[in-house]
């Protein structure tokens, strides 16, 4: 039975094999650092100790500079990795060999085995589950942006064009890299061909953004956000860099809808239809984000439920909060709680990451569609709300920020004093 204890490192374990270890594990942890890398550094280290070595790192959100020391010997090496989320299986399986490895009984054979059985495990759902799990993902959001059947209906039609592209850009690296302008261009021409024909079904934009919603960097935004608020001044600015630039993707591939449809930039104002979307549909819309998000993002089919209840902790809050305290005052609440939430649920080496269980609940404070919706805005003559919907991302970015931070300090355990 494990106790929780450390033992004595493995004897004799090649300098230069713990060094290969530890540079896979790097790498697969900045594959799935696209929500932040602020606890990579401490995986490796906790790791690396397992076998009696000491680690420092450089961290970039794209690579690292990993030095081992191990009996004397010093080895560095560098690791390069793009920060995505695609796999969130693999970072709930790295969370418990990390800490198997960690207590220094766990031979090197078996961990290099282990490591390698999650590095090339195949992803959890297939092809087209994934591409189904997009869709649900838009709809579940769709309620968000316009209340009504039609947003629910057209969302659920143009998600479908999104998943297709997305499940094809995974055989298609090429495709891959240019997919957030591909995707918002042939989801603006299906808006504003087919589905924005009369004002009373709203706004094109608020039509297209449900079904963009998988390709905002909202996470990315506030990840960034997150990361300078804790010091990881390079790693954060980089990554907010990033992320605007897949925001102009975004706009720019809108931009090119517009102007293949011969369609005026003026139609690209928000225009609220009339909501008629009862309640309970709204109430059942997060269950069915929540189950788009497990299936597009390969997250383990049973924690499903610990996922819907930080999703309606975190949705209750904001409301509620909002009532009170105003919009920005109730995202930071919410993410207060939602930080706090994850932190004391992802505590023990057999509980999800805290990244998993932070990231549904994240999503559904939405702050990458304000970013979108400010540019078009601009784009169609309209400063005022443009410059406002600017200014509310920016607000809002670092009210996440902020509260995922507050909520994960608040809910930490204290650490003993060392001894004198």
């Amino acid at each position: 039975m494990d106790d929780g204890t450390a033992g004595a490192p493995p004897a004799g374990a090649p300098p230069e094999r713990v060094t290969a270890l530890l540079a896979r594990l790097a790498g697969m942890l900045l594959a799935a650092s696209g929500e932040g890398a602020s606890e990579v550094e401490q995986t490796v280290a906790r790791a690396a100790a397992g076998f009696g070595a000491r680690t420092s790192m450089v961290l970039v959100p794209d690579g690292a500079t990993l030095t081992v020391v191990l009996d004397g010997h010093t080895s560095t090496v560098a690791v390069r990795s793009f920060p995505d989320v695609a796999r969130l299986d693999r970072v709930a399986a790295l969370k418990p060999w990390a800490h198997r490895v960690s207590l220094g009984r766990t031979p090197l054979a078996e961990a290099e085995r282990g490591l390698a059985a999650i590095d090339g495990s195949p992803a959890p759902y297939p092809w087209w589950l994934k591409g189904l799990g997009i869709v649900l993902f838009s709809v579940g959001f769709a309620p968000l942006m316009q209340p009504t059947w039609y947003e629910i209906g057209s969302t659920a039609l143009l998600g479908l064009v999104t998943a297709v592209l997305a499940v094809a850009a995974e055989r298609r690296p090429r495709l891959s890299r240019v997919l957030p302008l591909v995707a918002s261009a042939a989801v603006s021409v299906l808006v504003l061909e087919v589905f924005a024909r009369t004002p009373a079904h709203g706004g094109a934009v608020l039509l297209m953004l449900p079904a963009l919603f998988y390709f905002v960097p909202g996470d990315l935004l506030s990840a960034a956000a997150a990361e300078l608020a804790a010091g990881f001044l390079t790693t954060g600015a980089v990554r907010l860099v990033y992320a605007v630039f897949l925001l102009l993707q975004l706009y720019l591939g809108v931009m090119l809808g517009v102007y293949a449809t011969g369609g005026d930039t003026s139609a690209l104002f928000d225009v609220a239809a009339h909501a008629d979307l009862p309640r309970w549909a709204a109430f059942l819309s997060w269950v069915v984000f929540t189950v788009g998000t497990v299936l597009s993002f390969a997250v383990p089919w049973r924690l499903l439920p610990t996922l819907l209840g930080t999703v309606y902790l975190t949705v209750a809050v904001q409301s509620g909060a909002t009532k009170l305290v105003g919009e920005v005052g109730g995202t930071f609440l919410a993410a207060a709680a939602l930080g706090a939430l994850a932190t004391v649920v992802s505590r023990g080496p057999g509980r999800p990451p805290r990244l998993l269980l932070a990231l549904p609940g994240f999503f559904t404070l939405t702050v990458g569609s304000l970013g979108m919706r400010g540019l078009t805005s601009l784009a169609g003559g309209h400063p005022v709300q443009g410059f406002h919907d600017l200014l509310s991302m920016v607000t809002t970015v670092v009210a996440i920020a902020v509260g995922l931070l507050l909520g994960a300090v608040l809910a930490q355990r204290p650490q003993p004093l060392p001894h004198s």
